[in-house]
């Protein structure tokens, strides 16, 4: 597809699937064949100084592949699917412009689905004055107290979310007290619009889950190597606020009990396989509900050179190429 898309068709490619998988590597592979960009879609490579724990690729592994939406956030900011679907859907309209595919690489479904829709979201911003407020208010009162007050407004979404969903319940309040307008009526709203892209979904996971828990513990292994530890202390003396997303990280949290005196490095590296794993599981749970991934199934190695000809085969099928 060199010559390929016109950019009145919208078609971008997704390459998803858990942490470890190889993503990064096909996304590479696939802009290479089909005059593409990367875009990535992981909601920790956004952040500057992040790169070893998130496994941000290196300019190695970009291999000359033009990628956007890696390292363009400050560690002490919060982003939420809108900001990053705000700041992506210009690049990926800059690149079907330019007459290339855009390759969106990445596990975090949440901000994939917000930018393949691309309708807006409802009114909110993470350092407004109203989320301040209920910031507050949570801390002093608690999620229950806000919980009551939605079900006064929006009785559908108290009924939706869990008593401990704070993000959740905090967010479908903010959106009514800016707005007027309750986050279920602009949920319905955009519900059936047709999606701002086509996108053509390429899944990556393993046949066997064991082989993919090795996976991880490996790379986790090769990240404490390169200097995880180095990079959470650089991370630190930035003083960010103990909330910053940054350091919520897996990896980040669990190096920073090692430096505060409360774990040990071993028990560190444990803790950060354990939940690796853990992540892996709830991404592949998330992307389960997406019928449109064509899966490709590693074996017990990753073999590239099959899942660039799967994939080839896919895109050609779907059009692309």
């Amino acid at each position: 597809m060199a010559e390929g898309l016109s950019t009145s068709q919208k078609t971008v490619v997704c390459v998803v699937g858990p942490t470890a998988c190889g993503k990064t590597t096909l996304g590479v592979l696939l802009a290479k064949r089909f005059c593409g960009e990367v875009v990535s879609a992981d909601s920790m490579q956004i952040y500057r100084g992040l790169a070893i724990g998130t496994a941000a690729p290196t300019a190695a592994e970009m291999d000359g592949v033009p990628h956007h939406m890696i390292a363009v956030a400050d560690p002490g900011e919060s982003w939420s699917a809108a900001r990053y679907a705000r700041e992506a859907i210009p690049i990926i309209d800059g690149i079907l412009a330019r007459g290339r595919l855009p390759i969106l690489v990445g596990g975090t479904g949440l901000w994939l689905d917000a930018v393949i829709r691309g309708h807006g979201f409802a009114a909110g911003q993470a350092g407004g004055e109203i989320r301040k407020r209920l910031q507050t208010r949570l801390r002093e009162e608690g999620a229950a107290v806000l919980l009551s007050e939605l079900r006064q407004v929006d009785p559908e979404a108290a009924l939706r979310l869990h008593p401990s969903d704070e993000k959740r319940i905090l967010r479908a309040l903010e959106v009514y007290l800016e707005t007027g307008t309750t986050i279920t009526a602009h949920n319905e709203a955009t519900r059936n619009l047709p999606p701002r892209y086509n996108a053509v979904w390429i899944g990556l996971r393993f046949a066997n889950r064991a082989d993919m828990w090795d996976l991880i513990n490996r790379r986790v292994d090769r990240m404490v190597e390169t200097g995880l530890l180095e990079e959470v202390e650089s991370l630190l003396r930035q003083n960010l606020p103990p909330e910053a997303t940054a350091l919520q990280a897996i990896g980040y949290k669990e190096f920073t009990g090692v430096l505060d005196g409360t774990i040990s490095v071993d028990q560190a590296i444990e803790e950060v396989k354990l939940r690796s794993r853990q992540y892996a599981k709830r991404q592949l749970t998330w992307l389960r509900r997406n019928e449109a991934i064509h899966w490709i199934s590693w074996e017990k190695e990753r073999n590239f050179v099959q899942a660039l000809q799967l994939s080839t085969e896919i895109l050609s099928a779907a059009g692309v190429c």
